[in-house]
């Protein structure tokens, strides 16, 4: 069985070797960084599952690294930051963070969001054919490492993570049927709760994405009492 590896990218050494410890006593591989060179050097020589992030970083801070670790592969990453205003909090999510935490933070709570996240990744199927991360369908592209969907003409629109999510795993089957707590799973981790719209407001709006190009909006079909299909054709 694989066992989790959590990079910890955090240049104050009390802080760093205090998260250490925790996801160790937690049965994780750790790995630390101090800075962005030493982040890119550990992920070149190790699969890591969840980056544990400070935004606050000697050159480069957190939220450039966050977009060039969105080109490096699908994994999650965690903010962990003094920096509590708004702002830097939805900059990190829209940049690409699966969570974001202030300090000074719970450490059961940390360790729980980290576990749920991995569960969540590693759930995710494999991806379907792929260039560089492209999955191509219907003239369409879908890039996994920036999340941006690009129309026939090549216009690209970046989706939010729950459209994406949704998407990305109805493209790894085609043709199979997705229900509503598979796919709220996927999206969120989560499970699905009486009287939940959300699913289905998500397929609506991936919808419009190819309606607005002018392609069927029935490249996602709805199969009523059972979820939603890809009814397109992966290039």
């Amino acid at each position: 069985m694989h066992t989790p590896v959590i990079l910890i990218v955090e240049d104050e050494d009390v802080t760093r070797l205090n998260l250490v410890n925790l996801f160790q006593a937690e049965g994780y591989e750790v790995l630390e960084a101090i800075d962005g060179n030493d982040m890119h050097e550990k992920l070149s020589n190790n699969k890591v599952d969840v980056v544990v992030m400070d935004i606050n970083l000697p050159g480069k801070n957190g939220l450039i690294l966050a977009r060039e670790l969105r080109q490096k592969g699908p994994m999650g990453l965690i903010f962990l930051t003094g920096r509590d205003n708004e702002v830097d909090r939805i900059l990190g999510l829209e940049i690409g963070a699966d969570d974001y935490i202030t300090k000074p933070f719970n450490p059961r709570e940390l360790t729980i969001r980290a576990r749920n996240l991995i569960s969540r990744t590693s759930s995710l199927p494999e991806s379907p054919k792929t260039e560089d991360g492209i999955i191509k369908f219907d003239g369409w592209e879908l890039d996994e490492n920036s999340r941006c969907l690009a129309t026939p003409g090549g216009d690209s629109q970046r989706l939010p993570k729950g459209e994406y999510r949704a998407l990305r795993l109805m493209l790894t089957e085609p043709g199979k049927i997705f229900t509503r707590e598979q796919l709220i799973k996927h999206m969120t981790g989560r499970e699905l709760r009486d009287n939940d719209r959300t699913v289905d407001v998500t397929i609506r709006r991936i919808r419009k994405h190819f309606e607005s190009d002018g392609a069927s909006g029935e490249i996602i079909s709805t199969i009523h009492g059972e979820g939603y299909r890809f009814t397109g054709r992966i290039e």
